[in-house]
């Protein structure tokens, strides 16, 4: 289904797994309605519920969705996060990203990272060369944070992230640890034999810090059905965070939009993020992904990348729905500068960070530098009428530019 034609209406969740998705250039699909909406009424109403205070519902969320006129829901997202208490504040951190394995267990369609042990490029570093890699980098950077994520390896132990997670903060124990998605946790609790809880009690006590919100893509399982049938549950995802959670480690959380899921799928998905925080209040921030095909079964059948409009209708909807989340992320990674600096009037406050080294959108065809400089960064925030912010992982503020 195209989600750039905002004026398609689906409102239900599709119940069967189709074959093959309808390809992106497909004007309608089998069973969706065509409706022309009261857009300036519709978003009319739903501004009274912002200013009142009250709560987004998921017919409030379908009806933004299909809401084309796209500056009016910047607007509307803008009021809601000054509203919530936001200011012109933009927040960034100093990061270092680091990928301990491309080696994969599960074949999801939409990735272009993953390899076998076999293949050409396979990799699998020891704790001692991801040390020694950050110490060399950090001569560089002063980094304050190391985001690492990786492929879920059949050929290691989970003693082998224990010693990961245990010797980085021996070796930096200033640096903040955002390691491993709810995919690889729930990993390590089949390699290892053990509970989630287990798995994150020894990580969190080895060093780790918080738990990125990789491995989401959209929970609907008709969607994870035709994207990444061999991976895991959403109850699995769940369960991690709302783990990590009670044992008072912080995570993020994700949507990767863009690839086969309805409009509604994504307010569903949204919905179920708001549920969770409502329960435990651990997530710091939520950051949308949009998809990238290249290199990806997705490229040889027709899909292109999402359409800015789209992006920052994502962005504000996210805004809109998720009152209970205070940080919602512009990532400039996959959008650009450009288009990162036009999302912070969307809703976004946050730009994600100076992002050494990224290897998994770029493998599967973002454009985008892997690195930007504090300097640029203060350059991008500024010239979009914001106040840069450097902070911490966990939104501490390090240094801010008001001049």
């Amino acid at each position: 289904m195209s989600q750039v034609d905002s004026k398609r209406v689906d409102r239900s969740v599709p119940t069967d797994a189709r074959a093959e998705p309808a390809r992106p250039e497909d004007g309608t699909a089998s069973g969706a309605s065509v409706a022309i909406l009261d857009h300036t009424a519709t978003l009319e109403s739903i501004r009274e519920k912002v200013v009142a205070g009250e709560r987004l519902d998921l017919e409030d969320g379908l009806q933004l969705m299909e809401s084309d006129d796209v500056l009016a829901l910047g607007e509307l997202a803008d009021l809601a996060r000054r509203r919530r208490g936001g200011n012109d504040e933009v927040y960034f951190v100093q990061n270092l990203y680091l990928n301990q394995t491309n080696v994969c267990r599960v074949k999801c369609k939409f990735c272009a990272f993953a390899v076998t042990q076999k293949q050409e490029g396979a990799y699998t570093y020891t704790a001692e060369e991801l040390v020694e890699d950050a110490l060399r980098q950090r001569e560089l950077s002063g980094f304050t944070e190391i985001h690492m994520v990786g492929g879920e390896s059949p050929h290691v132990d989970f003693d082998y992230y224990v010693q990961i997670v245990s010797q980085l903060h021996e070796a930096m124990p200033d640096v903040h640890l955002k390691l491993f998605t709810a995919s690889e946790i729930h990993h390590m609790s089949k390699l290892g034999g053990l509970t989630h809880e287990q798995v994150l009690r020894e990580l969190r006590d080895a060093g780790l810090g918080s738990l990125p919100g990789g491995g989401a893509e959209v929970f609907a399982d008709r969607v994870r059905r035709l994207v990444a049938p061999g991976k895991e549950h959403p109850d699995n995802w769940f369960d991690v965070h709302r783990t990590a959670h009670g044992l008072g480690i912080p995570t993020h959380c994700t949507m990767l939009y863009g690839h086969v899921e309805t409009y509604a799928e994504r307010v569903d998905h949204l919905l179920r993020l708001r549920a969770l925080q409502d329960e435990t209040g651990g997530f710091l921030a939520f950051i949308p992904l949009a998809f990238h095909p290249e290199n990806t079964v997705f490229e040889q059948r027709g899909w292109k990348h999402t359409a800015a409009s789209d992006d920052l209708k994502l962005i504000a909807v996210s805004r809109l729905l998720l009152d209970n989340i205070p940080n919602i992320k512009a990532y400039w990674i996959m959008m650009g500068l450009p288009l990162t600096q036009i999302a912070l009037h969307f809703g976004a406050n946050d730009v994600q960070g100076t992002v050494v080294r990224e290897e998994i959108f770029h493998a599967a065809g973002a454009q985008t530098e892997t690195e930007q400089k504090i300097d640029e960064l203060v350059r991008v925030v500024r010239e979009a009428g914001r106040i840069p912010v450097q902070r911490d992982t966990l939104y501490n503020e390090l240094r801010r530019w008001d001049d």
